[in-house]
């Protein structure tokens, strides 16, 4: 936002009548040390030693001071940018309530400042975001855009924490179930979403992902469309059929590889499961394991079904999987790793899985995994439909580009250039895993792995139009904008997550205890929304 860019950089220059930046110090100001901890932020930290969140500036300025005398304390400026083993220093309360006492003057501007949070966080991802970002700034040398990689776990906390301090950033990359919670919030910019869609070209986007962001209160998109991905479980087809096992569709057929599997060759497990409570993978796999057997969080009615049969049963069979899989709290690196090294037999996976069967994904401490299975790829099943006792579902995932409320109009400009100049760059990241959402992109779209040559045209299509098939609890049709922002609410909570691991993993719940814990957590999330 415009304000942010001199507020950010000339915060401690702003202070100086009343803390005294800029002269020389020759010890480090009163005040204790902190070293900055996970889910920390400046204004939390405010908060709890100085009595008010909005005395963060009186951290950054004591901080600042010390680093004059010890260069071990780092500057931090932006409240929702420090890092973890930071060292700051948190001065008296008095100084707190000097400054804000007597509040400096707002700064001259000389630049817009475009704060972009990318859940692309990965290194090599971000730095292609940055050179878009840099090729945009070139071509508009007035405006700065920064691009910050964030979790996509912690997304919810993160702008909670942002709207709190009164600091949104201008556009956030994010899952569309984010999306409804937000704009329910009411912090999206839904007309800046629809000017960015009819300055792209409301016709180039496919129609499902346009329906997917409008939101049904006003009848406006929410966000933009930006790309996505389709879920699938991905099994080792050559052991399927040495073993006389179908492919893992129908719940029957997924437990009788379960039983199967471990054992055969080198495998250890048939899978690893989705239980890290911390993770919105858990959620991501039960959610199509709970629609094909029609359990969803509301009726038509839009009363809270979490404890229906249908529900408990779902998370019985989910839960029961663990007798089968990897120990331990898992997430979606773990299930991918295992199977590339030959020790489970199948596992639940987007799109993205694609490239990785055949180069090795990326391990967290760098490199690749070097894959234990000669031609994994060719010997790898995709099932994408999954069948229960009470129906059929399949799985995707959308991500939009949401201007926040507040943004700057230069944000619009910014979407719609990562939309066309630098849509493909974006997307040449993991071609598998970013289907675009815009026709015009598909041909180009086609030639960036060369990977696709062994699919056909037909195949290749159907992937492009992955959007129009794929079902979520949030599009469900007869749900209005309170059942949305719910059902966004329950993954950006992880509410999901918590049940499975206190079923599967720590064995405080079982499947009717936690059913009915997650309907009461439900019912509270709506009574909230209502007020």
């Amino acid at each position: 936002m415009r304000n942010k860019l001199m507020a950010v950089l000339l915060i401690a220059s702003l202070l100086v009548p009343v803390l005294g930046v800029g002269i020389a110090y020759a010890q480090v100001p009163e005040g204790q040390d902190y070293t900055v901890q996970k889910d920390d932020n400046l204004w939390n930290l405010a908060e709890k030693y100085l009595g008010n969140g909005a005395a963060y500036p009186a951290i950054i300025v004591a901080t600042y001071q010390a680093n004059a005398v010890d260069e071990s304390y780092m500057v931090a400026y932006d409240p929702s940018l420090i890092q973890v083993g930071w060292k700051l220093r948190i001065p008296p309360t008095a100084l707190a309530e000097e400054y804000l006492a007597a509040p400096p003057p707002a700064p001259t501007l000389e630049k817009t400042l475009i704060e972009f949070w990318s859940t692309d966080n990965e290194e090599e991802r971000v730095a292609v975001y940055e050179a878009v970002a840099a090729r945009f700034m070139a071509e508009h040398p007035d405006i700065e855009v920064r691009i910050i990689p964030i979790d996509e776990a912690g997304v919810s906390q993160r702008i909670a924490t942002a709207v709190a301090a009164n600091r949104l950033p201008d556009i956030v990359r994010m899952g569309v179930e984010r999306t409804a919670a937000f704009s329910a919030d009411g912090i999206l910019d839904e007309d800046a979403a629809e000017a960015v869609i009819a300055s792209t070209g409301e016709d180039d986007f496919r129609a499902g992902p346009l329906a997917m962001v409008t939101n049904p209160a006003t009848g406006k998109r929410a966000a933009v469309p930006f790309d996505g991905w389709i879920q699938a479980a991905w099994y080792r087809a050559d052991v399927f059929t040495e073993a006389g096992l179908n492919p893992p569709i129908s719940w029957d057929d997924i437990n009788a590889a379960c039983d199967a599997l471990p054992g055969k060759g080198n495998l250890l497990y048939a899978l690893t499961l989705a239980t890290d409570p911390g993770q919105n993978y858990p959620h991501q796999v039960f959610e199509q394991v709970a629609m094909s057997n029609n359990a969803w969080p509301f009726d038509a009615e839009g009363n809270v079904t979490m404890n229906t049969p249908e529900m408990v049963e779902a998370l019985r069979f989910y839960a029961n999987l663990q007798r089968c899989a990897m120990p331990g709290p898992q997430y979606w690196r773990g299930a991918r790793e295992s199977y590339e090294l030959d020790q489970s037999g199948m596992l639940f996976y987007s799109t993205y899985i694609m490239d990785d069967l055949v180069e090795g994904s990326g391990m967290e401490g760098g490199g690749n995994v070097q894959i234990a299975v000669e031609d994994l790829a060719l010997k790898t099943g995709f099932a994408s439909e999954m069948k229960g006792p009470n129906g059929s579902a399949s799985y995707g995932q959308l991500v939009t580009l949401g201007i926040m409320q507040g943004a700057d109009p230069e944000a619009q400009m910014v979407v719609e250039y990562f939309l066309t100049e630098g849509y493909v760059d974006v997307l040449a990241l993991a071609p598998f895993g970013k289907v675009p959402v815009l026709k015009s992109a598909v041909d180009g779209w086609k030639d960036l792995s060369p990977f696709f040559a062994n699919y056909s045209d037909e195949t290749l299509a159907q992937i492009a139009n992955g959007f129009e098939t794929m079902q979520r609890w949030l599009f469900r049709p007869d749900y209005g904008p309170v059942e949305r922002a719910v059902i966004g609410d329950i993954e950006g909570r992880l509410l999901i997550s918590q049940a499975i691991s206190n079923i599967a993993l720590e064995g405080t719940m079982t499947p009717e205890t936690a059913a009915e814990w997650l309907q009461e957590q439900v019912e509270a999330m709506v009574a909230e929304r209502q007020e």
